[in-house]
């Protein structure tokens, strides 16, 4: 049987951006969470994001060049939409990248400005990122409620990723700042919830195609479980943080695992709200998808540079897992 290039392109384009937006947003989270902190905290949530940061960002380059080469019409119809936030992104992302590094160096109200820049380009990035995806799933419509929906999104996205960079804090440190990220951690949760039912409550509603696929009743009732699984693991991440409030320090890892499942949920249900489309009842797989001699010389780069990406992932968690100390970026 023959490969389905369109469709295994587009899964992994998926998978590349749902492993963006699990790796990069716990850090663009502790980026977001910096001014909470004294400095010596701020020390070591740098040191705990400092050996993954910069790789994690590879997977944002794998999505959105699988997106150019491999859906071309979609690629120029999806960022041509998206042209000024795309570009806010780019510059978060360039700003906290140079404010991680000069930070390193720098002294006295100087590192202080720095640290404000790490904070300023991580929301940035974040709100520009929720704001593209509540653009995206109302298939670009313009009015100002399709406007403040998006802007809503993107608030609720930074609340995300507020959850990744605190469940991360939990995992990665100890004592007062470990303390403190429980707290954040229950903050974001209430932001995450907020998110997830803004989006599901959105794409049905300008969309007929969505609204069947969902509502259709009997046939569609097996599709409850992806939400009521999302409520428990929601329901995970608050009970782990209260055994851990109450001293029971060997639950720390549940509470970020707990959260790249509300993701991974998430995610899932978004995808199967948009297939067939690259954007929604405008433009299919199969219609954005490039010539089949291209998709297949894409196909040997990707074998090639895929196995690498995971395989570096996963040995850089493992060399840098523990506890992280302060100074050890430095």
């Amino acid at each position: 049987m023959s490969l389905d290039l369109p469709l295994a392109f587009a899964a992994l384009m998926g998978l590349a951006i749902l492993m963006y937006v699990v790796l990069d947003g716990y850090d663009l989270g502790v980026g977001m969470l910096m001014p909470a902190a004294d400095e010596r905290e701020q020390e070591l949530m740098v040191a705990s994001i400092g050996p993954f940061w910069d790789a994690n960002e590879t997977w944002l380059v794998l999505g959105v060049g699988i997106l150019l080469v491999a859906f071309p019409a979609a690629h120029g119809l999806v960022l041509g939409a998206l042209y000024l936030p795309v570009a806010a992104m780019l510059v978060g992302l360039m700003l906290r990248g140079v404010a991680f590094e000069f930070r390193v160096k720098a002294e006295g109200w100087h590192r202080g400005l720095w640290n404000w820049l790490f904070w300023f380009g991580s929301f940035l990035a974040s709100f520009a990122q929720g704001l593209m995806l509540g653009r995206y799933v109302t298939g670009f419509h313009p009015g100002f409620g399709y406007y403040l929906f998006a802007m809503l999104v993107g608030a609720s996205l930074c609340g995300g990723y507020v959850l990744l960079g605190s469940t991360w804090l939990i995992l990665k440190t100890e004592g007062a700042l470990q303390r403190k990220a429980l707290a954040w951690a229950r903050w974001g949760l209430l932001w995450v919830a907020l998110g997830v039912a803004l989006v599901s409550l959105a794409t049905p509603l300008v969309s007929h195609t969505v609204q069947a696929k969902w509502f259709d009743f009997p046939r569609t009732l097996a599709l409850m479980l992806l939400p009521l699984a999302t409520v428990a693991a929601g329901w995970m991440v608050w009970a782990a943080t209260g055994r851990l409030k109450r001293g029971e320090r060997e639950f720390d890892w549940m509470p970020l695992a707990a959260t790249v499942a509300i993701f991974a949920l998430a995610f899932a249900g978004l995808a199967y709200s948009l297939f067939p489309y690259v954007v929604i009842d405008r433009m299919t797989i199969r219609e954005a998808a490039a010539h089949p001699s291209a998709l297949k010389f894409m196909l040997v780069g990707v074998a090639v540079v895929f196995p690498f990406l995971v395989a570096y992932t996963v040995f850089a968690y493992r060399v840098f897992r523990g506890k992280a100390r302060a100074g050890q970026y430095e």
